[in-house]
């Protein structure tokens, strides 16, 4: 079958079409933003990218058409060609769940933040334990060097984005997924684009709740109210707890502990003890920072213990864990300045980051350089919280959009905070900031391709070594 892809080179259109081509389907596909590391993985796999929505960069002999939901509404000249020849079309998200996922133990990482990392942690930890998992992950794992694989296992690991599947069903995408395992990371506002509020999320994360049997499993953290209210809504599956270990070991009271504990050997996380029902099991040692990154841990052992892979190996599996393309991935290090390059979208997240990096570097000089270009960021929904987001750097660089929803100068103006309107003057400045006394750590957060500022910045830059 020949299937031909709208949006192929968004995270998950991309990862889908790398499965396709795996069920042995002539893939081709077209896209308006085709950049790395995604259009790479897909023409290494021989897939045939166009630039562009029209009639013309549809294939003829095209017996499906799938249709993302990433700026495809009605109006596109490609959507539109497509229903008025009457081409048969199916969303990415029912693709899977109709065609891939029927017949395999799926594990799905929802939540607001973490779902890549967390998809990829416990993908690897389950190919460590020679359980060779299928898996689509909005990333490329460092461990696997693909977003996507069938697998030769029951098990399909996929990360379930509470985003709408496309412009013609409205639900959430993992709502088709089915999961016999589910994380549920965390859960907070986001997507203002799609949820008019919370609890509208909430209503979604309960439909999905609503689908898991009572044969299986949901991990969760310990302590999430918003979470804690979708559960109180109904639910009929078993859950799993994950936090913190409490501050002393006296522990008064044991029923109230989560049953997988992480307790902290680096303030920086890239060290911590690891304890299930009290017993210890394990410690990981990585280069990972962040409590959020120890908390992703605890979710990610918690969902391999669920399908039979013991805890100890599953700390020794993220031992070996190399993370994620954008998730903090190191793409610069010469005398004096590391570059950092991380996908950011909230908040908390942006906060987590750049925390466990403060804790990593000490009194080391930290440069952030932030787009907001999520539509939640865009609109301002998070506009008293962002500037508390980036406390722990020493410089701040915001990326200006034209006609931004919110008055970005008034909200996060500050003591070593500037607002550049382009591309270059962002360059110009962390070459001015990081050429001051150093060492320097540059962190560039963005959810996109930043208007190709990365290679600007490192042509830019002298060369390592």
């Amino acid at each position: 079958m020949h299937v031909h892809i709208l949006g192929i080179c968004g995270t998950l259109m991309g990862s889908i079409a790398l499965l396709a081509k795996q069920q042995g389907h002539q893939v081709s596909g077209c896209d308006e933003n085709i950049y790395p590391p995604m259009s790479g993985q897909l023409q290494s796999a021989g897939i045939d990218i166009r630039s562009g929505y029209s009639r013309a960069n549809i294939p003829p002999d095209a017996d499906l058409v799938m249709i993302g939901n990433a700026n495809l509404p009605r109006g596109n000249a490609a959507v539109e060609y497509v229903l008025d020849a009457g081409l048969n079309y199916i969303s990415g998200a029912e693709w899977l769940g109709k065609y891939l996922l029927p017949n395999r133990w799926v594990i799905a990482v929802a939540g607001t933040h973490g779902k890549t990392t967390t998809t990829s942690m416990v993908a690897w930890i389950l190919e460590y334990a020679n359980l060779a998992p299928g898996f689509l992950v909005g990333g490329i794992p460092g461990n696997f060097g693909e977003s996507a694989r069938l697998g030769d296992s029951p098990f399909f690991v996929i990360e379930a984005d509470e985003y709408d599947t496309s412009y013609f069903d409205r639900r959430s995408k993992f709502l088709h997924y089915r999961p016999r395992t589910a994380i549920l990371n965390n859960l907070e506002y986001d997507h203002a684009d799609i949820f008019p509020d919370l609890d509208a999320i909430q209503n979604q994360f309960h439909l999905l709740v609503r689908t898991i049997p009572s044969t299986g499993l949901i991990i969760h953290p310990m302590h999430d109210q918003n979470l804690d209210n979708v559960f109180a809504r109904g639910c009929w599956t078993p859950r799993l707890r994950f936090g913190a270990a409490a501050a002393t070991d006296t522990n008064s009271d044991a029923a109230a502990a989560p049953e997988i504990q992480g307790q902290l050997l680096r303030a920086d996380a890239s060290s911590f003890s690891v304890s299930v029902g009290g017993q210890a099991v394990g410690t990981v040692e990585w280069p990972m920072t962040g409590t959020h990154n120890m908390f992703n841990a605890l979710a990610a052992i918690g969902a391999a213990r669920h399908v039979g892979v013991p805890p100890a190996v599953a700390c020794a599996a993220l031992n070996e864990f190399k993370g994620v393309k954008r998730r903090m991935e190191l793409i610069y290090s010469a005398a004096g300045l590391d570059v950092y390059e991380d996908f950011a979208h909230h908040p908390t997240a942006i906060h987590s980051t750049l925390e466990g990096l403060r804790h990593k570097v000490g009194r080391d000089n930290i440069l952030v350089v932030v787009e907001p270009g999520s539509h939640t960021m865009r609109k301002g929904t998070h506009a008293d919280t962002l500037k508390n987001a980036v406390a722990a750097a020493d410089q701040v660089i915001w990326y200006r959009p034209a006609s931004p929803g919110w008055n970005m100068t008034e909200k996060l103006a500050g003591q070593n905070v500037f607002m550049a309107d382009s591309i270059d003057e962002i360059v110009q400045g962390i070459l001015r900031i990081t050429n001051t006394a150093g060492p320097w750590h540059l962190v560039i957060m963005s959810n996109g391709g930043f208007g190709g500022l990365y290679k600007k910045l490192l042509d830019a830059l002298p060369a390592p070594g």
